[in-house]
């Protein structure tokens, strides 16, 4: 069993690419997790606002996300490349933009496995300008999952135990510890994920992974949010406003660490966001942008750790782009992102020098949490060319089992 950290994406979108909104197209969906039959959504912006020609092309993968050397015949029904033809100019905006849509499948493209995809957007010079991951599953078995306080006194108030069962009534599975690979994510970041898991019980026609240590997480703190859909007026999250020569300037105001702190319920959306504005009936194309403005109060010891405002709003990555500096005049950690209008979650974690990464550093980490986790059943027969992603588990820590 193992818990291995690893960015969401290995590569950095375009600096003029923002606003990238991929996920399932169902309500209150936010990931980008399908069974065949559904479609995926994938919206952005580009602020050059030039109209430019985009393209996708879809690769499959492995359960690591390396290329599973398939030709694309054997995965793909049509085109696994092709132009995105749906974008339209932002409207009455400050910022300029061109917003582009495509979904998938489509009448061009249509999938005929299941397993992990990656799909890349190019320009016309050939030149990726973003990549986002995408799971495409048969849901061949079903996944019963539970959350529980975990079992070690060392760390039962600040961890979480995930623990489920693969029913499989319907679907052979001839060598389950060998063919059968689970992964658990965590409010879908791969960061965290856990995978390397091992059937502990059989019963009839179940696998049981009933693990205490093994399954174990962080729970973590709930997300911290902002509002911009009234991007001209403070709130209860936003200290002030001004519009400067391009743009507005969202001023957060400072938060505090809460390492210390009791837990606190704060309802949140587990790291996601979605684009939203008050003044305009079309939000992808009415809404507008502002610098928005991070600032940190820590007085813990963050010598050797880089400190990032982290969340789905930048897919999870960790870069120069989110990553905030420490102002000696203010004694803040400060950082300033480009943002559309929304409703966002964010987190701050933290990364040391050896690569570790940490949500708990700065916001502490309570078992009370409220968390989403998601089990992936990946499936490899002896044999096979491929991975199959076979079924999806999902169970959310409001129902915490002792």
């Amino acid at each position: 069993m193992s818990q291995f950290s690893f960015s969401q994406s290995n590569f950095d979108d375009a600096d003029y690419i923002k606003s990238v909104v991929f996920k399932a197209d169902i309500t209150n969906a936010y990931t980008p997790i399908i069974k065949f039959g559904e479609e995926l959504s994938l919206i952005f912006d580009d602020l050059n606002a030039d109209e430019r020609n985009y393209y996708y092309k879809i690769d499959h993968c492995n359960i690591d996300w390396t290329s599973s050397n398939l030709s694309t015949i054997e995965f793909i029904n049509g085109f696994p490349e092709d132009k995105i033809r749906e974008y339209q100019n932002s409207f009455n905006t400050y910022l300029p933009y061109t917003n582009y849509q495509l979904k998938i499948p489509n009448q061009n493209t249509k999938f005929k496995l299941s397993g992990n995809y990656i799909i890349s957007i190019f320009n016309d010079n050939d030149e990726v300008v973003l990549k986002r991951r995408f799971i495409i599953y048969e849901p061949n078995v079903t996944v019963a999952v539970t959350v529980h306080k975990s079992r070690d006194i060392s760390n039962i108030d600040t961890h979480q135990t995930v623990q489920f069962t693969i029913n499989n009534t319907n679907f052979r599975i001839n060598n389950p510890s060998q063919e059968v690979i689970p992964v658990i994510l965590q409010n879908n970041n791969w960061q965290t994920a856990i995978t390397g898991l091992k059937p502990q019980f059989y019963r009839g026609n179940q696998l049981m992974y009933q693990y205490d240590k093994e399954t174990t997480f962080w729970a973590g703190n709930e997300f911290w949010k902002f509002d911009t859909k009234e991007i001209r007026s403070g709130n209860i999250d936003i200290a002030t406003v001004e519009l400067g020569t391009d743009t507005y300037n969202t001023y957060l105001y400072t938060v505090e660490e809460r390492i210390d702190q009791p837990y606190t319920l704060f309802p949140d959306i587990n790291g996601n966001f979605f684009i939203r504005s008050l003044t305009g009936e079309l939000n992808n194309i009415e809404a507008d942008y502002s610098w928005v403005h991070f600032s940190l109060e820590s007085l813990e010891d963050l010598r050797g750790k880089d400190v990032f405002v982290s969340g789905n709003f930048n897919n999870w990555a960790l870069n120069n782009s989110n990553k905030l500096q420490y102002n000696k005049d203010t004694g803040l950690y400060e950082a300033t992102i480009l943002l559309k209008q929304g409703f966002y979650n964010y987190q701050f974690v933290t990364i040391d020098q050896k690569g570790n990464f940490s949500n708990h550093d700065i916001d502490g980490s309570h078992y009370q949490t409220e968390n989403n986790y998601t089990v992936l059943v990946y499936f490899r027969p002896f044999g096979a060319r491929y991975t199959k992603v076979i079924g999806v588990g999902i169970a959310n820590s409001k129902i915490l089992l002792n």
